[in-house]
């Protein structure tokens, strides 16, 4: 008899923990088979991804491998991209694998049988279709998009020594989105630079960079405590960011951002980190989606029309008491991962699944090594408590270290943290090449 075979599709943060716990419980012991797939052959916690951009995380050093993962942790992983999904037959379909030349097949179209499948593909920027934005700004949705931001932020800075070559008189940057990766990829740049100098690899002062942060709502980080906002803001301001709140950008070009009120805002470099949405063809697959094609699911992450498929994380609409569903948060997707493990684990056993809850655990802003801002929430009471400076610093590095205790258990991770400290001091304390 053959062992039911679960298929995770998007090996994110939550991806990632799902399949992890669940080859350790059905895949180590032969229960089930546990089966991941992604279009990328390595996995990095996407939160960082403001962090690789700017060259303060070398993600060579933080990636991990899903095929060296899955050896270790029971279960089987296939590199690919989902293409198209046959729910009579269970089958998926994963698009030819392109070599980097673009021509070049490694690998052809394959059929995947699964008897559940679940989907975790995340989210991508949404740029709500204006104009120029594809062509003339930066996305930060993957590692590859955050490289070469980098890439394009050091050839920036280098031609900016060159005083000929300015095109204005400060190096301007334009970030359009103040949500957690706007705010914290404005605050990084301004580390960037001052680390730049310190290494000789431009002669550029922090005094001669002009962030300008661009937010279509009333406040910067809108979603999150405003008491949150303001500090946030005041230490933003300190730094010498420039906040356009109320501006909503029409369109893009090579040189710059124009607002609906007729302002023109000239940049150097373009980032667009405002608004999100599932992968378009999750609506192309014949289940019920959102507008923004998240996948509508029951409180119990089973899709509306399939008990055999689930999808948590970003890329579904989850309902909650109220007539709320679950925000796109890491946090909810941890939990959402925890839920999920437990439901399927009922699926084989014919018992009843449970309802996801959501409970917000409270929010955490870093302001690269300058700050750091947030609030914990105390339990079933709803009431937050704030914390800055030292001691928000390390409630957020904590976020990471939980993020790597659920894929690679308390010794490895221990261990990583030990590795980490020592590459502080042998290694630049931003990546330069």
């Amino acid at each position: 008899m053959s062992l039911p075979r679960i298929v995770v599709v998007g090996g994110g943060a939550g991806g990632l923990e799902l399949v992890t716990r669940l080859g350790h419980k059905l895949g180590k012991r032969r229960r089930a088979e546990i089966v991941l797939v992604d279009r990328n052959s390595t996995h990095i916690w996407k939160p960082l991804l403001h962090e690789v951009a700017t060259g303060v995380l070398d993600s060579g050093l933080d990636e991990v491998s899903y095929q060296g993962h899955s050896k270790a942790h029971g279960y089987r992983f296939q590199r690919g991209t989902l293409s198209a999904l046959d729910r009579g037959e269970k089958k998926l379909t994963l698009a030819p694998i392109i070599d980097d030349d673009g021509e070049t097949v490694v690998l052809p179209s394959r059929e995947l049988d699964y008897d559940y499948l679940v989907m975790s593909l995340g989210s991508v920027s949404n740029d709500f279709g204006t104009p120029g934005v594809a062509e003339h700004a930066h996305f930060l949705d993957s590692p590859h998009q955050a490289e070469a931001f980098r890439h394009d932020m050091l050839n920036t800075f280098l031609r900016y020594s060159d005083p000929e070559r300015r095109i204005h008189p400060k190096l301007s940057v334009g970030i359009v989105g103040a949500g957690a990766t706007g705010v914290e990829l404005a605050a990084e740049l301004y580390g960037a630079s001052k680390m730049l100098n310190s290494y000789g690899f431009t002669s550029l002062e922090s005094t001669q960079l002009e962030v300008h942060l661009i937010e279509a709502a009333p406040r910067i980080l809108p979603a999150l405590p405003e008491r949150i906002s303001q500090a946030v803001r005041s230490e933003l301001e300190r730094l010498g960011v420039n906040i356009h709140v109320d501006t909503k950008v029409t369109c893009a070009d090579e040189e710059g951002f124009m607002t609906s009120d007729g302002t023109r805002i000239e940049t150097d470099l373009n980032v667009w980190a405002a608004g999100i949405k599932a992968p378009a063809f999750l609506s192309e697959l014949g289940l019920s989606t959102q507008s923004n094609h998240q996948l509508k699911v029951e409180r119990t992450l089973q899709s509306l029309d399939d008990p055999h498929i689930f999808a948590f994380g970003d890329c579904a609409s989850c309902p909650q008491e109220g007539g709320s569903t679950v925000p796109p948060r890491a946090q909810a997707a941890h939990q959402q991962a925890g839920t999920l493990y437990r439901n399927l684990l009922a699926t084989l056993e014919g018992k009843p699944l449970k309802h996801f809850t959501y409970h917000d655990r409270g929010s955490l802003i870093s302001l690269a090594h300058f700050d750091a801002v947030g609030s914990l929430m105390r339990g079933a009471s709803a009431r937050s408590l704030f914390i800055e400076g030292r001691l928000a610093k390390v409630f957020y590095a904590s976020l990471y270290r939980m993020h790597q205790l659920a894929i690679h258990g308390t010794v490895k991770t221990g261990m990583t943290v030990v590795v980490d400290g020592i590459n502080r001091f042998l290694k630049p304390k931003m990546k330069l090449h």
